[in-house]
């Protein structure tokens, strides 16, 4: 069964989406992350972009900024990383607080932990 042009590139749309919202919902899990396996993340990514232009014209790639951005945002030092967190309301308090999490440690303090966790918990009060 042949499936028309314009319905074949609203399936690879939603599929597109899904993974890329897959892909956070991923990188979000991780429990603790170097440099260098942000690094690898962004090289994945830029991997699985590749063999996407291959397989379909859509262009540009669906939430495509969405992964790329929650990626860059792990170098983000402690005051911009809280202005991002204002910034970024897309994210869940999951992931945003995952991000914070594993960047304790690594250029984080457990004081800007908190401070930042707070800063998403202020965020996530008015959902309630």
């Amino acid at each position: 069964v042949r499936i028309p042009l314009p319905v074949s590139n609203i399936l690879w749309e939603h599929c597109i989406r899904l993974a890329n919202r897959t892909l956070v919902e991923g990188y979000a899990n991780v429990k603790k992350c170097s440099n260098e396996g942000r690094a690898l993340m962004q090289l994945d990514f830029q991997q699985f972009l590749m063999k996407l232009e291959k397989l379909t014209d859509i262009r540009p790639i669906p939430d495509k900024e969405f992964v790329e951005t929650y990626i860059k945002a792990y170098y983000l030092t402690e005051n911009d990383m809280e202005c991002w967190i204002k910034e970024h309301r897309e994210y869940s308090t999951k992931q945003l607080t995952n991000l914070v999490n594993v960047c304790l440690g690594s250029h984080i303090n457990k004081k800007a932990r908190q401070k930042l966790l707070a800063a998403i918990d202020d965020i996530d009060r008015p959902k309630r």
